[in-house]
């Protein structure tokens, strides 16, 4: 649920912009420290069912991983209230509640620090967009950003970088002078079943394009999914005036701070098992100066 961007993801990266264009306030019907007083009886998580490498109906992604992690230390079972992450996600999840009803689902698991429609816990993990190539079509000798950047003018000009629009990738190909390279692909497309990687597992593993630029755990995820051709990652490192890593964390409502303490504790708590799950995801994880985490 990207998204700017981070500004917004995540979808990934649509997700994160969903989340950005989710714009309006709405009011609780009950007031939430009433309903943050209530004995919980399942961890209710608002998701994208269709949102790899994030979510799913099949409980594949990350954050299905971090769920199941979150209600075994809870002792709960982990229920889903599943919506497209296109626009007004956070109003037709977290805060859907129908008159004498229950909220459908109490948490986000993945949302951008800094977001403002709901109440941001500690960050989970900080990553960053990364361009990926496939192996065999004459960039194989590139292993690094610099190296990309690096190819005889002829050889650049001739490549298509898809990227979703409105995100960051824009802003480097304008740094680097690729904008005419540039292949932009709709972020939040009406589509259902439109999810993430696709830019990555049939765009790129196709060859319609020959570079992607996309958010580092679809760039990752993807990579280790897609078997042929092989993808290489290279995640990128942000620049004077283009910001392209982000921290990410959980969401909450708005004035459910026991809950929230609640849900800090156990990002604390279980910080290895976290960490276990994004590097199996194959998440590029860096710093805060934005350096890349070995």
């Amino acid at each position: 649920m990207i998204l700017t961007l981070v500004m917004a993801v995540h979808r990934w990266t649509r997700r994160l912009l969903a989340l950005s264009a989710a714009a309006a306030v709405v009011l609780l019907p009950l007031s939430a420290a009433a309903q943050d007083s209530e004995p919980r009886k399942a961890l209710r998580v608002c998701q994208d069912p269709n949102n790899l490498p994030f979510s799913n109906l099949a409980g594949e992604g990350i954050e299905n991983r971090l769920a199941e992690v979150f209600g075994r230390a809870m002792g709960l079972p982990v229920t889903y209230y599943s919506f497209p992450a296109r626009m007004a996600f956070i109003r037709n999840t977290l805060r859907y509640k129908l008159p004498g009803e229950d909220y459908r689902c109490d948490i986000v698991m993945g949302v951008p620090v800094g977001f403002d429609q709901v109440s941001v816990t500690q960050p989970l993990y900080r990553s960053t967009y990364a361009l990926v190539y496939a192996q065999g079509r004459g960039l194989d000798g590139v292993k690094t950003v610099q190296d990309f950047l690096s190819l005889p003018a002829e050889q650049l000009k001739s490549l298509r970088i898809g990227l979703y629009d409105r995100t960051p990738a824009s802003a480097w190909l304008v740094k680097h002078g690729l904008v005419a390279q540039g292949v932009p692909y709709l972020m939040m497309s009406p589509d259902p079943d439109q999810y993430p990687g696709q830019l990555l597992e049939t765009e790129l593993a196709a060859g319609k394009i020959d570079v992607a630029i996309v958010w580092g755990p679809i760039a990752g995820f993807f990579a280790k999914r897609v078997q042929q051709p092989v993808l290489q990652v290279l995640p990128l490192r942000s620049e004077p005036g283009v910001k392209l890593d982000f921290a990410m964390a959980m969401g909450v409502r708005h004035g459910e701070r026991e809950w929230k303490q609640q849900v800090e504790q156990l990002i604390a708590s279980r910080r290895d098992d976290i960490q276990a799950i994004l590097r199996e995801y194959r998440v590029p994880l860096v710093d805060d100066s934005g350096a890349l985490i070995p």
